[in-house]
């Protein structure tokens, strides 16, 4: 088995560290396998090119649609 190191914040660190039953490597694996098969999944898909664009676009339409004046709206 391969070894990667990942880089968190210190506060999410904290976090997790309050929920000392949950087995993070575990999860963190179970977690990139299920993204893995989803994406080959799609591959296999005859519109894969467009599907994948489609989801990349997405997250990077919501990575900048997030800002603070937009979250102002989220409570009127």
């Amino acid at each position: 088995m391969t070894n990667i190191t990942l880089s968190i914040e210190d506060s999410v660190y904290k976090r997790m560290r309050n929920h000392t039953e949950i087995k993070w490597s575990e999860y963190v694996r179970r977690i990139i396998k299920k993204k893995l098969d989803e994406l080959e999944r799609l591959e296999k898909h005859p519109d894969a090119e467009s599907i994948m664009t489609m989801l990349a676009s997405e997250h990077v339409l919501k990575k900048d649609w997030n800002n603070e004046a937009d979250e102002r709206w989220n409570n009127v």
